[in-house]
C-alpha cells in the first residue's frame, strides 16, 4: 500500500476503537448493520441523529483492517484516505448548522486507483506510477464530493486496467466469496471493497466489462452506463471510445443514487454531449418494484451451456420474472458476430492505449513516464518482488503488444471504427426493436468465477468457440445493469446482465430493482462476515 504499514495499523485501531464504542467515546450501540444497509436507509438514520458520518466512517475502516491485510487479506486496498475522519467531521457539523448537500452527505466511498484525485496518488495499480500525484480530481470525482461524498481509499486493480486481478504495485487480489477464486478484473479492487462491505459505493471503470465481471464475480450490484453519460476526464484512459467510468454497489438503489450525481455534460469530455437532455438528477425515482409486470426481456441463449450451475440460476432467475408478470423471449445474436466481437474490441481497444496514454501521462509531473515505450522499458527493470512492487509479466507482454499495434490512421481501425461499431449496435438494437424488447438478460459472466492458481490459457486457439457476452455493451456504447441472480453450488455467485439501448437507464434500473427485490439473491461473504460488536443492529 501507498502508505506505511505503521500508519496503516495506527489508523485502523483508531477506527475499530470509536467503531466499538461510537464517535467520541459515547459508548452506545450502532443503529445500522452496514453490510447490508442501503443508503436510504442510512440517510434515515442520519436524518434521526442515531448515525453520524464519523462513526459511518469508523465503521468502514474497522472492515478494512479486519480483512484487507489481515484475516483473509483480501488485498483491496492501495491507498487508504489519513483525511477521511477529519472530512467526517466537518461534514458532520455542516450537517448539524446547513443541512446535507445530497443523498451522499457524509458518505463513505472507494474509488478504483485509475480515477484521479488531487490529494492522493493515482497509480493505475501500476509500480511504474508508484506515487505519481494528479493536478485535480477527475470530473466524477469532484462531483461526488460536491455532493458530500468522502472518499475512503483508492483500490488496487488490473493493472492499467487490463489482464489479471492482480497489479505490480497492489499485488493480487482474492475474491471474498472463495478466497482460492478471482475477484474478477479490472475493477476487482472494487468489486471486493463493495462485496466486503469496505464503504457504501464504489467506482469502477469498464472498457471489456471491468465494472460487470468483477460486479457478477463479487455478488454486488454494477452499472456500466451508456458512453458518454459520465464524464472521462481524469480517468486514466485504456480506449476512450469504450471506457465508461459506473457505480458499484450492495443495492440497486444506491448505484441509481450514485448515479444521478456524477451524470451530465462536461465541457472537457466532448462525449458527454451525447447526454444533454438525456440524464437525469435523480434515478431513484425510477425504481419501481412492480417494473417486471407486463416487461418484455429477450434471454440470450447463446451465453448458456458453459456452466450447468450458471444456467440453472439463469433459469430459476427468468422464472421469477415469469411470475412478477414478464414475457421472456428467446432471442439469438448472428454467428458471425460472436465469432468477430473480440477481433473487433481488440482492433480499437490496443490502438487507442498506445494513442492515449502518452496524453494523459502528459498531465503528470517530470520524471513519470511519457509514453507506452516508456512504460515497458521501465517494467524491464523489475524482475523479482522489491519494495518498489512486484513483476507483473502478463500484464506487461499485453504492454509490448499494445506497442506493436499500430496506429490509428490504420485502414483497420478506421474500418471498425465508422463501420464496424455502427453495425453492432444496429444490429443489437435491432434484434431489440423486432422483438419489441425493453432489455436483453444474459448471464453476465457464463462461468463461475476463474481459480486464482489455474495455469494461463493456452496462446494458440482451439476447441469450441465459447461466445461472451461481456464486450457487446463496449461495442455498442449501451448501458448494462449488472444485479446478483444466485449463488452456484460451491458458494459462488452469479450475476444476470440487463442490457439496454443507449440512456435507457432508467428503465435498466427499474428492471434491476424489481428483480433484486423479488428474489434478494445478494448474500455477506463468507470471509467478510458481520463484525459482531461493531457493525451489527444488536437485538
Amino acid at each position: 500500500m501507498q502508505q506505511s504499514s505503521g500508519w496503516y495499523r495506527r489508523l485502523a485501531s483508531f477506527a475499530l476503537l470509536i467503531s466499538l464504542s461510537g464517535a467520541g467515546g459515547s459508548g452506545f450501540a450502532q443503529p445500522i448493520d452496514v453490510t447490508a444497509a442501503t443508503l436510504e436507509e442510512v440517510n434515515r438514520a442520519f436524518d434521526a441523529g442515531t448515525l453520524t458520518a464519523e462513526q459511518l466512517v469508523s465503521l468502514y475502516l474497522a472492515r478494512i483492517a479486519a480483512f484487507d491485510k489481515a484475516g483473509p487479506t483480501l488485498n483491496a486496498v492501495i491507498t487508504l484516505n489519513p483525511e477521511a475522519l477529519d472530512r467526517a467531521r466537518a461534514l458532520d457539523a455542516e450537517r448539524r448548522s446547513q443541512g446535507p448537500r445530497s443523498r451522499l452527505h457524509g458518505v463513505p466511498v472507494v474509488l478504483k486507483d485509475n480515477l484521479d484525485t488531487g490529494d492522493m496518488p493515482t497509480t493505475a495499480g501500476s509500480s511504474l506510477l508508484r506515487g505519481s500525484r494528479p493536478p485535480d480530481d477527475a470530473f466524477i470525482v469532484q462531483k461526488l464530493r460536491d455532493a458530500g461524498a468522502i472518499v475512503l481509499a483508492k483500490l488496487n486493480m488490473s493493472e492499467f486496467a487490463s489482464g489479471g486481478a492482480q497489479s505490480s504495485l497492489g499485488g493480487p487480489m482474492r475474491n471474498p466469496h472463495d478466497l482460492a477464486r478471482s475477484p474478477a478484473g479490472s475493477s476487482g479492487g472494487t468489486g471486493i471493497a463493495v462485496a466486503a462491505a469496505y464503504a457504501q459505493l464504489g467506482l469502477g471503470t469498464d472498457t471489456g466489462g471491468s465494472v460487470r465481471m468483477p460486479s457478477t464475480a463479487n455478488g454486488i450490484v454494477g452499472l456500466k452506463p451508456t458512453h458518454g453519460l459520465m464524464s472521462r476526464d481524469g480517468v486514466i484512459p485504456l480506449a476512450l471510445t469504450f471506457d465508461m467510468a459506473g457505480p458499484m454497489a450492495r443495492h440497486v438503489y444506491d448505484v441509481a443514487a450514485a448515479l444521478g450525481v456524477m451524470a451530465g455534460v462536461d465541457p472537457a469530455d466532448d462525449a458527454t454531449r451525447k447526454s444533454e437532455g438525456q440524464a437525469h438528477t435523480d434515478y431513484t425515482q425510477y425504481l419501481d418494484a412492480g417494473a417486471l409486470d407486463g416487461a418484455r426481456l429477450g434471454i440470450a441463449r447463446d451465453f448458456l451451456g458453459q456452466d450447468a450451475d450458471v444456467d440453472w440460476i439463469v433459469e430459476a432467475s427468468l422464472a421469477a420474472m415469469r411470475d412478477a408478470g414478464a414475457t421472456i423471449v428467446d432471442v439469438q445474436l448472428p454467428d458471425w458476430l460472436l465469432d468477430a466481437n473480440n477481433a473487433l474490441y481488440t482492433t480499437i481497444r490496443h490502438r487507442e492505449f498506445r494513442a492515449q496514454i502518452p496524453e494523459y501521462l502528459a498531465t503528470l509531473t517530470a520524471g513519470d513516464p511519457a509514453t507506452l515505450a516508456d512504460l515497458v522499458e521501465r517494467a524491464t527493470r523489475l524482475t523479482a518482488p522489491t519494495d518498489a512492487g512486484v513483476p507483473n509479466p502478463g500484464r506487461w507482454r499485453l504492454m509490448e503488444r499494445e506497442d506493436d499495434s499500430g496506429e490509428l490512421s490504420d485502414h483497420e481501425y478506421e474500418a471498425v471504427y465508422a463501420y464496424g461499431l455502427p453495425l453492432i449496435r444496429t444490429i443489437v438494437e435491432g434484434v431489440m426493436d423486432a422483438n419489441d424488447l425493453e432489455a436483453l438478460v444474459y448471464p453476465t459472466q457464463p462461468r463461475r468465477p476463474t481459480r486464482l492458481d489455474s495455469d494461463p490459457a493456452p496462446t494458440a486457439s482451439g476447441g469450441a468457440r465459447r461466445p461472451s457476452p461481456i464486450r457487446f455493451a463496449n461495442l455498442t456504447g449501451f448501458p448494462d445493469l449488472v444485479v446478483p441472480a444466485g449463488f452456484t453450488g460451491n458458494r459462488l455467485p452469479v450475476g444476470l446482465s440487463f442490457l439496454g439501448r443507449a440512456f435507457s437507464e432508467p428503465q435498466l434500473l427499474a428492471l434491476g430493482y424489481a428483480f433484486e427485490q423479488a428474489t434478494q439473491a445478494r448474500r455477506l461473504p463468507i470471509h467478510t462476515p458481520a463484525l459482531a460488536a461493531a457493525d451489527s443492529q444488536p437485538n
